[in-house]
Parts: C-alpha cells; sequence; structure tokens
C-alpha cells in the first residue's frame, strides 16, 4: 500500500511537467521514508502526511518566490535611482556645456555611461531636451552638510528643481535619526573633492608607467577593481584634462563622477554603523539626492 499510494503520487506530480516541482517533492518523501516518522497503513494517517508535505512544499516555494520577488524589486529600485541620478546629470551638463556630446565633454562621458547602464535612448534624448527646453525649470545643484549619529560628518549632495521641498526633507530626516543640519560649508574642510575615471584595462599596459605619465595631468592615484578595470583618482580641476588624455590614448571610459573623500575617519562599533546607515539610506532613497558621503569608517 505505501509503496502504491507513493507511486501514484509521483505519477500525478509528473503531469505537472515540472522537474523542479517534482524533485522537491521526492526530497521530501525520502526524507519521511528514512526518518522515524514511520508510515502507518491506514488512510487517516497518510492524509495526515499528505498534508504535511504540501504545506512543507508550500513554504519552500513561498520563500523562493519571495526571495525573487524581492531581487527582483531590488534590481528594479536600484535602475530607477540610477537612471534618475543620470538623467539630472544629463541635464545639468548639457545646460553648462550645450547639448552636443562631440562639444562637450562631460555629456559625452554621461552618455557613454548612460549606455552601459541600459538606460533608454529615450530618457537620455527626455533629459538632454529639458536642458534646452527654457519653459521647464532647471535643476539646481545644492549641497547639504550635517552630522549624524555619534558625531559622524554628512555630506549630501543634490540636484532640485524646489529647493523649499528638498531643504525640508533633508533636514526632517537628519532629525528624526538623531543628527542635525548645519549651515553650507561647514564640513568643506573635512572632505576633498576629486574626480574618479573608472576605465577599461588595455592590453599590454604597464600600471606604473601610466601612472608616472598621467601624473602631469593632475592624476593623484591609479589602482584597479576586483574586475580588473583601472580606476584613477584625480584633482577635481583636472576632470577635463585627464578625460581628454584617456579619450586620445583610446581608453574606454566606463564612467567618470566626481567625489568627496574625507580626510578623517571615524570609527564605530557595529550598532553605531547600524544607527549611522539607517540615516544614509534614508537620505538616498529621497529623489533629489544625488550622491551622500561620510567620514564613517569601514
Amino acid at each position: 500500500m505505501r509503496r502504491k499510494d507513493t507511486k501514484s503520487f509521483r505519477t500525478s506530480v509528473l503531469k505537472k511537467k515540472n522537474r523542479q516541482f517534482f524533485n522537491r517533492i521526492r526530497h521530501i518523501i525520502n526524507t519521511y521514508k528514512h526518518s522515524n516518522y514511520v508510515f502507518i497503513c491506514s488512510f487517516y494517517t497518510k492524509i495526515v502526511i499528505l498534508r504535511q508535505i504540501i504545506n512543507k512544499l508550500n513554504i519552500t516555494m513561498g520563500r523562493a518566490f519571495e526571495y525573487r520577488k524581492a531581487t527582483k524589486l531590488k534590481r528594479w529600485g536600484h535602475m530607477a535611482r540610477t537612471f534618475t541620478k543620470l538623467g539630472k546629470e544629463i541635464t545639468i551638463a548639457a545646460r553648462e556645456g550645450g547639448p552636443d556630446p562631440d562639444g562637450n565633454p562631460r555629456l559625452r562621458v554621461l552618455i557613454q555611461q548612460c549606455k552601459k547602464e541600459n538606460m533608454p535612448k529615450e530618457n537620455i534624448e527626455r533629459a538632454i531636451k529639458k536642458a534646452t527646453d527654457k519653459s521647464s525649470e532647471g535643476y539646481k545643484e545644492i549641497n547639504y552638510e550635517g552630522y549624524g549619529p555619534h558625531g559622524v560628518a554628512i555630506f549630501v549632495e543634490t540636484a532640485t528643481d524646489n529647493n523649499m521641498r528638498t531643504v525640508a526633507n533633508i533636514r526632517s530626516y537628519f532629525t528624526k535619526h538623531g543628527g542635525s543640519l548645519g549651515t553650507q560649508g561647514c564640513l568643506q574642510f573635512l572632505f576633498d573633492r576629486k574626480s574618479v575615471f573608472t576605465v577599461a584595462p588595455k592590453d599590454g599596459i604597464d600600471l606604473d608607467e601610466l601612472e608616472l605619465e598621467l601624473i602631469d595631468y593632475g592624476v593623484d592615484e591609479l589602482g584597479q577593481d576586483e574586475e580588473g578595470n583601472i580606476i584613477i583618482y584625480g584633482d577635481f580641476a583636472s576632470y577635463s584634462q585627464i578625460q581628454k588624455y584617456l579619450e586620445e590614448n583610446g581608453f574606454e571610459i566606463n564612467s567618470a563622477e566626481f567625489v568627496r573623500i574625507p580626510n578623517d575617519y571615524k570609527t564605530l562599533t557595529d550598532e553605531q554603523k547600524e544607527s549611522v546607515q539607517k540615516l544614509i539610506d534614508k537620505i538616498e532613497e529621497d529623489e533629489d539626492v544625488q550622491n551622500v558621503f561620510t567620514n564613517m569608517a569601514d
């Protein structure tokens, strides 16, 4: 009776034409078969066991579904934030240097970066058009500086078309998470602004020789990431010179951005880091925020 019931059960599952579904059921059946939980040849007991199998299977599949759903939502959220950030940067670059990428180096690199992020062409064209549309209000780049929990310095860069809304939101984030928003310029001494280029590696390139050559163009440091890409740190004012050198020498620029590197780091406990990270996450969720920099040590 036990073998017959098991066989019929497996046959019904096979009809669903789902190999993964069948393998999970087979694993659960084998678990019961080789455990101390003995099958009793009564119809009622088999019904109880069958319910337990189904419940266990539903829990497993439910968890897998929720994990896939959470992963997709996280990826879509990241894409949305990336597209919004790049779109604003394109609008600002096009307004400052013109809508023609050939005559606007900053815009040219941003468009190349958008393509690598799989940003739709329509989004890029819309962002450029917004810069040339006189009827629409442009984005203003405004920085906010303050201190989070445990005295961690937090520098917030925004691009907004409504300063009143943005400053109210940023102030509320600091206040609700145990921080305080300071005056503009209060953290300028603590952060050095740098230009950072991520460049695809070239065959036969010697990093030491490249670094020596780039020193004359304002480069401070050169390294590599886990994927083998070349990371170039330079002065903020040397951005155009570095970009021109890379383009003229056939380097493929994956990304180019401005960062603020602290010259002094604050060490915290894991619990303290968690409270600061909650504030950072909240700030980064705001659609007006472009970048957040802190002096919290990793």
